[in-house]
């Protein structure tokens, strides 16, 4: 498995993100690679909806489908409310689908 974290400087929610997804790719035998995207041209070719961006083989299981691409900070809805990265379930939950 293949984890893949587009992020840009800028937004600091991806370092949490990255914490998380390195503590649990040990576990599940996979690789967490970091992408970092730098202008509005590569975040579109990139299919970027914000950072931090999380792929797990190429498919983003947090995308709902309406969101834009481009160089902003991800919003995501977790239980306790929006937040900027994933809980570590459902990043757990992510790389077992």
């Amino acid at each position: 498995m293949r984890i893949e974290l587009q992020y840009f400087d800028d937004c600091p929610n991806w370092k949490v993100a990255h914490e998380r997804l390195v503590s649990l790719a040990e576990g599940v035998g996979a690789e967490v690679v970091l992408r970092q995207v730098t202008t509005p041209e590569a975040a579109e070719a990139a299919g970027f909806r914000g950072s931090p961006t999380i792929l797990v083989d190429g498919r983003d299981p947090f995308a709902i489908g309406d969101e834009s691409f481009g160089l902003a900070c991800r919003v995501f809805q977790t239980p306790h409310g929006p937040a900027g990265s994933p809980t570590v379930t459902q990043l757990e939950a992510a790389l077992r689908d």
